[in-house]
């Protein structure tokens, strides 16, 4: 599948009221060709190790967010075991109130369920917890591939991403679904303007859902931004990390949630999470420049009083010998 990039330069512990079922995860599929050659945008992309052996090769997880999906899950977790380069499929029920946790384990899927409904965010985060124990010691961590649960069958096409990502092309890789023209949101276009006012990079899909980081990546975005601001949230510390960030265009045609179907009250909601992530950003950004600042002030001060005393001590020192 081919597929058309726009490049950028540059967790937690499970819950105490998660539980973890297992089953049988499909086998890999052949991997899909490798990505357009990229270029190398901060130093940390040319530090990166080339692919020589399969072993330099990273594996990928999908984890699936669920709530109240009884009627795609089943078609979504199938299709994300035929994504080449995923071996593990977890979906992490979100206190759904139907039968998601039973028709995803019978699809194939290791399913961790929350005992009451905690959001999107708590969701990932308990989710790559159980990734990060499920990797294997001495090896490359699993990059986690972020699926919606509402997918479906039109989860294959979030493929392209995996490959950007395994074979370390980027640390972050997020899908481009939208039409072309399409109007963006208030949200987005504030996403937008944020990412580019911390990067300098415009992004064509901000609040993109469907994305594929490494392990390393996630990290640097813990603690994750609630709700709707997840996305830029995530965007913004990757990039600030000095990480690599690339988009990716997928044929994915179905959207669980598109933003033309949302009512009022849910954009509301989606803007102000966007506003409370990119504004605690904006103050951690300011907070560690000052302290940049301060410690540089402090140790040219401290310098300066070295410079000034060695005279002294050189003086004394004669005085001594003679």
């Amino acid at each position: 599948m081919a597929a058309k990039r726009k490049d950028s330069a540059s967790p937690s512990a499970v819950d105490g009221d998660a539980t973890a079922e297992t089953s049988p995860v499909g086998e890999v599929a052949e991997r899909a060709p490798a990505p357009a050659r990229k270029r190398p945008l901060t130093s940390t992309a040319r530090r990166r190790r080339s692919v020589k052996e399969p072993a330099d090769l990273r594996g990928a997880a999908a984890l699936i967010v669920a709530h109240n999906e009884a009627r795609r899950i089943a078609a979504t977790v199938r299709a994300a075991r035929a994504i080449p380069g995923v071996d593990l499929v977890l979906v992490v029920d979100d206190a759904s109130g139907d039968n998601t946790q039973e028709l995803a384990r019978k699809a194939g899927a290791v399913v961790v369920r929350h005992s009451h409904h905690r959001g999107r965010t708590a969701s990932v985060e308990t989710g790559a917890s159980v990734i990060a124990m499920r990797d294997e010691p001495g090896r490359h961590a699993r990059a986690i591939l972020l699926l919606p649960g509402g997918l479906g069958q039109h989860a294959i096409g979030a493929a392209p991403l995996v490959p950007a990502v395994t074979e370390h092309v980027a640390d972050l890789a997020i899908a481009l679904t939208e039409a072309p023209g399409k109007a963006p949101s208030a949200s987005a276009k504030a996403a937008r303007r944020a990412v580019e006012r911390a990067s300098g990079w415009v992004p064509t899909e901000p609040l993109g859902p469907i994305r594929c980081l490494t392990r390393e990546a996630l990290e640097a975005a813990i603690p994750l931004a609630h709700g709707g601001g997840l996305e830029v949230g995530m965007t913004i510390d990757v990039l600030r990390a000095g990480l690599t960030v690339t988009e990716v265009e997928c044929e994915v045609r179905h959207k669980a949630q598109a933003a033309t179907g949302r009512s009022a009250p849910a954009r509301a909601s989606q803007y102000r999470d966007v506003m409370m992530a990119v504004t605690a950003r904006r103050v951690r950004g300011s907070l560690a420049g000052t302290r940049d600042a301060v410690g540089r002030r402090r140790t040219r001060a401290l310098s300066a009083n070295d410079t000034a005393s060695a005279p002294d001590a050189r003086s004394t020192s004669a005085e001594e010998s003679q």
